[in-house]
Parts: C-alpha cells; sequence; structure tokens
C-alpha cells in the first residue's frame, strides 16, 4: 500500500522529488506546473472574456507540457524509498567508519559516513559522527551546518544533547584567542653571559 501511494506522487510534476526527497528543484517544477494549470483554467473559464483564445492555447500547451516531461522525467528516475531502519549491513559499514574515525582516519571515515548517508540519509547516528568529524578535522563551517540540519530534522531528536555539547565546543574554538607563539632559544655551544652569571 505504501509502495502504490508512493507512486501517486507521480501524477504532479515535482511532488516525488519534493515529498520523497525535500529537494528544491522538486518545488519549483510543482509550482510552475501549479502556476501555468491555474492560469490556464482561469483564463479558460473563469476570465473568458479577457483573454484571447491563443493565450488560453499556450497556457494549455504550457500546462501539458510540464507535466509530460515532470512523468517522463519522474518515471525514468523515480527517487528509491528512504530506509525505514538499519539492517546489519548497514550497522557493520558503521561500525567501519567508527573505526576509521578513532583511528584519526579522517578522510577514510568522511568517505564512509557520506556513503552510508547516501543510502540512508535519516540516519541520525551517522550525521552526529560526521559533523563531530568535521569538527575534529578543523572544518568549522561544514561542522556547524551539519549538526544545525541535524538538530533540525526528527533524526536529530535522540541526539539533541551531544548536538548541543558538539556545537558548544565549535562555539568555544572559535572564541579562544590565538595565543602569541613561544619561541625558545636556540642551543648553541657557549653559555651566554647571563647563563655563566645564574651558574
Amino acid at each position: 500500500m505504501v509502495g502504490t501511494l508512493r507512486y501517486l506522487t507521480i501524477l504532479w510534476p515535482g511532488l516525488p522529488w519534493l515529498w520523497l526527497r525535500g529537494s528544491l528543484p522538486g518545488i519549483v517544477l510543482a509550482l510552475a506546473f501549479a502556476v501555468t494549470l491555474d492560469v490556464a483554467m482561469v483564463t479558460t473559464w473563469i476570465w473568458t472574456d479577457l483573454v484571447e483564445l491563443p493565450f488560453k492555447l499556450a497556457a494549455w500547451a504550457g500546462a501539458a507540457a510540464i507535466w509530460l516531461l515532470g512523468t517522463a522525467s519522474a518515471l525514468s528516475a523515480f527517487p528509491p524509498p528512504i530506509p525505514a531502519g538499519v539492517g546489519p549491513a548497514h550497522e557493520a559499514r558503521f561500525v567501519q567508519a567508527r573505526d576509521a574515525y578513532l583511528a584519526r582516519d579522517w578522510v577514510g571515515a568522511e568517505r564512509r559516513l557520506r556513503e552510508l548517508l547516501r543510502d540512508a540519509p535519516t540516519d541520525g547516528e551517522s550525521q552526529l559522527l560526521l559533523g563531530t568529524l568535521l569538527r575534529r578535522a578543523g572544518r568549522l563551517t561544514e561542522a556547524r551546518d551539519a549538526l544545525e540540519a541535524l538538530a533540525r530534522s526528527d533524526a536529530g531528536l535522540p541526539w539533541r544533547t551531544a548536538i548541543a555539547r558538539e556545537l558548544a565546543l565549535m562555539a568555544t574554538t572559535e572564541r579562544a584567542p590565538t595565543a602569541d607563539p613561544i619561541l625558545l632559544p636556540l642551543a648553541t655551544g657557549e653559555a651566554s653571559e647571563d647563563d655563566r652569571v645564574a651558574a
């Protein structure tokens, strides 16, 4: 039944990507179709005397073209369902990403986490680990964006405390004044006059 409902989104251009993925191109396409269809219906049945026949035909042709293109693109590249739960294979891949993170293999951990999130974009634990990894790697802007996006999503609800802690750590890091480097004297073979006096 749920699969059937997913495929009903094809009836409105842009709706599969808007409803199932929340994508910006999906909302643009859905709004373009809505505006074109509204203009065609209003000029045909309500304001019949205000607009000439060629404009009405153009509005209907535009609505039909958007519908055909949107439906054809949805049928050719329908977004796959987001997994409802994680299975043993997903858990094993997360453990590999976590182990790479603990080994300070930032590149390997990030690659594995991004692969996990591509397959399961609502995995809050992977999103949190990616945000933490980005903070540890010094990519604070990306880390903040990732953690704030997680905090706004339903997947972030179980991780509110950890997200707040990570954001607080980033704020502390950014506010910390950069200290001047401490320069140590170079060791030379001869003792200076001050060193001889102190001895």
